[in-house]
Parts: C-alpha cells; sequence; structure tokens
C-alpha cells in the first residue's frame, strides 16, 4: 500500500468512526476478522476493531488493535450506484431539492451531505475501485 493510499484510508476511516463502520482484518497471526471500527490513530497508523466475528485471545476476546502496515485493513462500503430511490430523495433533501434528480454525483459535498454519506456508508472516495474497500453485502448494514 502506498503511503499517499494509506493516508486517504486513515482518512475516510475517521471520517466514518461516529457510524459504526464494518471492517474487514487480514492478519497473519489470526486470519480473517470482521469487526466494527472503534478507534482511530493516525499518527500511529493503527486502528481499533470491536465486536470482532471470532475471538484471538483465550479468554474470548474480541476487541484488538491492528497496524495498517502489518494487515490489510479495509472497511465496508455501499458503491454509490446502490443507493435507492428513497435514499436519494432523502440526499437530495440535505440539498434543499424536494426530490431525485439532485447532483448526487459531484465533486463537492457540504458537511451535511458527508455526513448522511458516511452515516450510510457510501463510498464518495472510490475506495472500492482503488482496492482499499470491500462492497458491503447488502444485509451488512440491515436497515439500508
Amino acid at each position: 500500500m502506498t503511503q499517499e493510499d494509506k493516508k486517504l484510508l486513515l482518512t475516510d476511516l475517521c471520517a466514518r468512526l461516529p457510524y459504526g463502520v464494518k471492517i474487514h482484518i487480514e492478519t497473519l497471526e489470526y486470519g480473517e476478522l470482521i469487526g466494527t471500527l472503534d478507534a482511530v490513530y493516525p499518527t500511529e497508523e493503527r486502528v481499533i476493531v470491536d465486536e470482532l466475528d471470532k475471538a484471538i485471545a483465550p479468554i474470548n476476546v474480541r476487541c484488538g488493535g491492528f497496524k495498517i502496515e502489518e494487515n490489510k485493513v479495509k472497511s465496508y462500503l455501499r458503491p454509490m450506484s446502490s443507493m435507492t430511490k428513497e435514499e436519494k430523495n432523502e440526499f437530495c433533501k440535505i440539498e434543499g431539492r424536494l426530490n431525485f434528480p439532485c447532483k448526487y454525483i459531484k465533486l463537492t459535498f457540504s458537511v451535511d451531505e458527508l455526513d448522511w454519506l458516511n452515516a450510510h456508508h457510501f463510498d464518495y472516495r472510490g475506495l472500492i475501485e482503488k482496492g482499499l474497500a470491500f462492497e458491503a453485502p447488502k444485509e451488512m448494514y440491515n436497515k439500508y
């Protein structure tokens, strides 16, 4: 992973921290793990992931810290193309429009629009295409 990709990934993870984004970690020690992002330490290039799908210690520990460089860390995001009609209309209301079509594919977003996209786990930075995130299975974020 290039330094630029690492910075992009850490920036994105920091923005998604309040929204319960799911994380996939591929480790040498524990194999593949899936959990919920709990903390990001950008200067250490490290994340804390909670609610892991399997224990990583004999006493059933399901939370751990993972260095980005030593482990393959990727979030599960939804492509912009997976936005439902209802979500498009909800998003357009942030822009002050009553219904779709609005300019939901654009280069800049307002703070409120970014918060909404993060809360709904949309990949507006193109991380899936860059191999820095996985496309989230439909059932992963059940409320959408």
